[in-house]
């Protein structure tokens, strides 16, 4: 925008380059940890964020467990997107997190995934047929939905038979990829790295009931660098409305 001295009286200019300057105050970018499966909601979310508030995300993409040490270690992120409840719960009670500000936003769901169009059945039996060589799966002691897959192995009574088989990826976006690069038959991924407006965006998927392993609830938490920033108050309060629920449940995901 260009402003014209000779258009405006000087009292008027004065009070208009006070309201340019008090808008561009309020304007601040926040710092954000986002477990790796909440990547494509978080990057839709993020541009009505900035559109509505002026609030711009700085976002990093990770497994939750990484982000814990990360964190420990003095890392600079003000806002934590877990993949889990558990991290941020450990977090708020060893005094890293702003008091109050944890809440869930969102609910995941695990899918067992092929590339491969008809290769997953709708119930999974692709698994007990153990015609597969390789199953990809997050690293389950940093990754909540890599701990999930295990635990459905595990329901399965598959443990053993998969054994050997597994390869697994540092976070669920490694995970992922193993499959979509051929390198994996089939994995244990986020249900919102596959899905789309109400189904499957490619290949074929058993989502897997929710009681078949431990619910995935992904609580979010202002962490204390964050504390003195309005963009990361702005930000958790922007995630409990309408208009990003709405995107996150169009990913697949239970709010």
């Amino acid at each position: 925008m260009t402003i014209r001295a000779s258009r405006f009286a000087p009292g008027c200019l004065a009070t208009l380059l006070s309201v340019l300057a008090f808008g561009s105050a309020q304007a601040d970018e926040v710092q954000v940890a986002v477990a790796a499966n909440f990547t494509a909601p978080i990057q839709a979310i993020a541009a009505d964020f900035e559109k509505d508030t002026g609030h711009k995300l700085v976002t990093s993409f990770g497994a939750t467990g990484q982000f814990y040490t990360q964190i420990k270690n003095g890392a600079p992120f003000e806002v934590f997107l877990s993949a889990d409840d558990t991290t941020p719960e450990k977090l708020e009670k060893e005094g890293d997190t702003v008091k109050g500000s944890r809440f869930t936003y969102a609910i995941g769901t695990l899918a067992l995934w092929s590339a491969k169009e008809g290769y997953v059945d709708p119930k999974g039996k692709v698994l007990s047929d153990n015609q597969y060589q390789h199953l990809s799966i997050a690293n389950p002691k940093a990754a909540p939905y890599g701990l999930a897959a295990t635990q459905v192995l595990a329901k399965l009574g598959l443990t053993d038979k998969a054994k050997g088989k597994i390869v697994e990826g540092q976070n669920i976006t490694q995970a992922y990829q193993f499959v979509s690069t051929g390198n994996a038959e089939l994995g244990f991924v986020a249900l919102s790295q596959i899905y789309k407006d109400g189904k499957v965006s490619s290949g074929s998927a058993w989502i897997v009931p929710a009681d078949m392993h431990d619910p995935i609830k992904q609580d979010a938490v202002i962490l204390n660098k964050g504390k003195d920033n309005p963009a990361a108050k702005a930000l958790v309060d922007y995630l409990k409305g309408p208009k990003a629920a709405a995107v996150i449940k169009s990913y697949g995901y239970q709010l």
